[in-house]
């Protein structure tokens, strides 16, 4: 049965909310709030029973760690299931719901961190668990809709739309969240209270505005049919194995892979790291470092849509790697002449923008590359590459810190990430014809 493929406005605009919807809880609960609200929790904890650890399953822990563990078991988690999920979502075409489900269940873990107060970090840590892993599951359908909503040539501007929604949803829940803390004295609300309601807010947020997401993304029909006798878990693991076998069909989509590891490794480093390096080498505040932090959502939605532009005029993967070749030019600035708030804020600044512009367009590039029917679960690897090799860049820069004792060597060092992204990048040819009949007659083995 041929598939639907005609997208209504409506249908569009409710997948750009969807990114509006689960950002919040990237920027309000992973980037900003949970880590060190957890940190408090399990220190807590530890006071309690007179030590300096917590004992998790009987395993000591320094309590100031404890979030960086959480993060990583969510993340191996991911690794593990993700590509099955995404092999049962395109044999079923159940994309929606499965995102949807991911959603209600991710966001009513978030509210729940309402809850957390006092020494519960096993509750914290349950909670994050759950978000985090349903937080990645959505997206990986959220993904590969993509492909469904539109054609080719105009992925890249719907891509980058998404990513602006993100963006712009994410950064002003959070700048009132930030408003009610920076506040709560004044309002007669404890900090921890504040804590507490802006986290259960994300979650909130992220299940009011999946509803439209709900009510207008169509359900697209299978091309196949389920085998008599096999259940969706197995079908899904069987087909995980078969694609695995038919990756040498794909060599352009197994390509960019390979690059996005590099160079997004290096992306997520820089994130993560920019506020400590700010705070330790340059002895920036922590209202300062909020205002940079709210400054760079908003400018990534203007980036965003920039690259989106940039992208038509010259190429997606011109725009990509024009991006990163501005990501290597900022790690070399903050080495040689960061030294200021007013040079943190220009990097900062630029960063945002190629932000937007490289994860927007690298989704819609890898869209491009992958066979028909396959999406979800493609789209499973391309989050697994995003999220299960985040830990490298992370490792480079905390042992250069350790060996050199800079934090200046150690946001250096990220630049070999960029470089090798860029270089993987250079010989990747454009998707064609060829490459979609070689597609097409896997698709029929």
């Amino acid at each position: 049965m041929p598939q639907e493929t005609t997208t209504t406005h409506k249908e569009l605009k409710s997948w750009y909310l969807y990114d509006w919807a689960c950002s919040a809880f990237t920027t309000t609960v992973i980037t900003v709030l949970m880590g060190p609200y957890l940190g408090v929790v399990a220190t807590a904890a530890a006071e309690a029973n007179g030590s300096r650890f917590i004992y998790p399953l009987g395993i000591e822990v320094n309590p100031e760690s404890l979030y960086a563990y959480i993060l990583s078991v969510s993340v191996v988690l991911q690794v593990i299931v993700f590509p099955v999920l995404g092999a049962i979502a395109d044999y079923t075409h159940r994309k929606k719901q499965i995102m949807l489900l991911s959603a209600g269940v991710g966001s009513a873990a978030t509210i729940g961190m309402y809850f957390i107060e006092g020494d519960r970090y096993e509750l914290a840590s349950i909670l994050l668990i759950v978000a985090n892993f349903c937080y990645g599951a959505s997206v990986v359908m959220y993904n590969a809709f993509l492909n469904d909503l539109v054609p080719e040539e105009r992925r890249d501007t719907v891509s980058s739309r998404g990513y602006a929604y993100g963006y712009l949803g994410g950064g002003i829940l959070l700048l009132i969240n930030l408003g009610l803390i920076s506040f709560a004295d004044s309002l007669n609300i404890d900090k921890s209270m504040a804590v507490r309601i802006s986290l259960c807010s994300a979650g909130i947020w992220w299940l009011v505005f999946s509803y439209s997401p709900w009510k207008h993304l169509r359900q697209r029909r299978p091309l196949k049919k389920m085998p008599e006798g096999r259940g969706y878990i197995g079908q899904g693991v069987k087909t995980l194995s078969e694609t695995f076998k038919e990756l040498k069909y794909h060599p352009k989509a197994v390509r960019f892979m390979l690059a996005y590891l590099f160079y997004n490794d290096g992306i997520q480093t820089v994130i993560a790291m920019a506020a400590v390096f700010g705070s330790k080498e340059i002895g920036l505040s922590d209202d300062v470092l909020i205002i940079a932090i709210l400054m760079v959502q908003i400018v990534a939605y203007l980036g965003a849509i920039m690259f989106a532009r940039l992208a038509k005029k010259y190429g997606t993967k011109e725009a990509v790697m024009l991006s990163l070749i501005v990501w290597t030019v900022s790690v070399l600035y903050a080495f040689f002449a960061m030294n200021d708030v007013y040079g943190f804020f220009g990097m900062a600044f630029v960063v945002a923008i190629v932000l937007g512009g490289s994860q927007a367009l690298s989704r819609s590039l890898f869209s491009k590359y992958i066979p028909k029917e396959k999406e979800a679960e493609f789209f499973g690897f391309y989050e697994v590459s995003e999220r299960g090799t985040s830990w490298i860049g992370t490792m480079l820069f905390g042992l250069m810190l350790q060996y050199t004792d800079s934090y200046r060597y150690a946001i250096l060092s990220l630049i070999i990430f960029f470089v090798i992204g860029f270089i993987i990048l250079i010989g990747l040819k454009k998707p064609s014809v060829e490459t979609s009949q070689a597609d097409l007659r896997v698709s029929e083995q």
